[in-house]
C-alpha cells in the first residue's frame, strides 16, 4: 500500500509537470527545456511565501500558481513568439533561464535543507495501513486538477482552438482563431501546474537547487515515451515511470534508485523510438 500511494503521489506530479511542456512542445513545435527550472521556481516562491511572509501554505500555493503563469505569459511574449521558428535561439534562452535559476537558488539557500511546511498532518488508516494525510492530498488534489485540464481541453473552446493550432498554426489562423493568445493561454496554464507541483512535491521531498533537473529529466523521459502528441500517453507513462521510481526507490540502496528506472526507460525508448502512444513527431 505504502509503495501504492508514493507511486500514484509521484505519478501524478510528474503528469502535472509534463503536461505544460507537452502542450508547448505540441503547439509551438519547439522544447522549452527552462521548464523543470519554473517547476523549482514555484516551490521556491511558495515556501519564501511561508516562511519569509507567514502566509497559509495553500494560499502561498495560489499565489505562486499565479505568479509563475504570469511568468508563463511573458515567456510566451518575449521568447516564444519572437523565436517561433528559431529552434537553437528558444534552448539557448531556456538554458540561460535554468542557469540564472539555479544561480539565484544557490545565492538564497546555499546547502540549506528547506521543506515547505506540510499540506495535511497525521495519518488515515486504510485497510489497516497507515497513510499519510500529505500524500493522500497531494494526490487528490493533483487529480482533480489533471480532470479539470482534460475538461479544458476536450469540452471547451480552448481546447478546441488548440487542437487546431497543434494540428495546423496557419490553417487555424486562416480560420479566425487568435493563435499568439492561444499559445500565451497554454504557457500559463503549462507553468502553473508546473509551479503547483513543484509546491507539492517541494512538502513532500523538500527543496533543492537541482530538482528542476531531476524534474526535466522526468518530463523528456514521459514526454518521449509516450510519444508526441499523446496527452492519455503522458498519463498512462506517468503513472508508469511513478511506480517505477517509488519500487526502485525502496528496492536499491543511494543513487541506484533513481538509476534504474532511466535505464529501464531508455531500454523502452530503444525498442519503441517514437513512443508507444504519439503519432510521428
Amino acid at each position: 500500500m505504502q509503495i501504492v500511494i508514493n507511486a500514484l503521489v509521484l505519478g501524478i506530479m510528474y503528469i502535472l509537470a509534463a503536461l505544460g511542456f507537452a502542450f508547448i512542445f505540441n503547439m509551438l513545435g519547439t522544447i522549452n527545456l527552462g521548464h523543470g527550472a519554473l517547476y523549482m521556481v514555484g516551490a521556491y516562491l511558495c515556501y519564501y511565501l511561508c516562511a519569509a511572509a507567514g502566509i497559509n501554505n495553500w494560499i502561498a500555493m495560489i499565489i505562486s500558481a499565479a505568479v509563475l503563469a504570469v511568468v508563463g505569459l511573458l515567456l510566451e511574449r518575449v521568447m516564444f513568439r519572437l523565436f517561433l521558428d528559431n529552434f537553437d535561439r528558444i534552448v539557448m534562452i531556456s538554458v540561460g533561464i535554468i542557469t540564472i535559476c539555479q544561480t539565484i537558488a544557490n545565492l538564497l539557500t546555499g546547502s540549506k535543507a528547506l521543506v515547505i511546511p506540510s499540506y495535511a498532518n497525521g495519518l488515515t488508516t486504510i485497510f489497516g495501513m497507515s497513510i499519510s494525510n500529505e500524500r493522500l492530498v497531494t494526490f487528490g488534489v493533483g487529480l482533480l486538477l489533471l480532470l479539470a485540464t482534460l475538461y479544458v481541453v476536450n469540452y471547451t473552446a480552448l481546447g478546441r482552438q488548440m487542437e487546431a493550432v497543434a494540428q495546423d498554426r496557419l490553417g487555424a489562423a486562416l480560420q479566425g482563431i487568435n493563435t499568439n493568445r492561444v499559445s500565451a493561454a497554454v504557457c500559463a496554464i503549462g507553468v502553473g501546474l508546473a509551479a503547483v507541483a513543484g509546491c507539492f512535491m517541494g512538502a513532500y521531498l523538500g527543496l533543492s537547487s537541482s530538482m528542476g533537473d531531476t524534474m526535466n529529466l522526468r518530463i523528456l523521459m514521459l514526454v518521449m515515451l509516450a510519444g508526441a502528441g499523446s496527452m492519455n500517453g503522458i498519463i498512462i507513462t506517468g503513472t508508469v515511470m511513478g511506480f517505477l521510481d517509488a519500487i526502485c526507490q525502496m528496492a536499491f540502496a543511494g543513487n541506484a534508485g533513481s538509476a534504474v528506472p532511466i535505464i529501464i526507460i531508455v531500454i523502452l525508448l530503444l525498442i519503441k523510438p517514437k513512443g508507444f502512444f504519439g503519432h510521428d513527431a
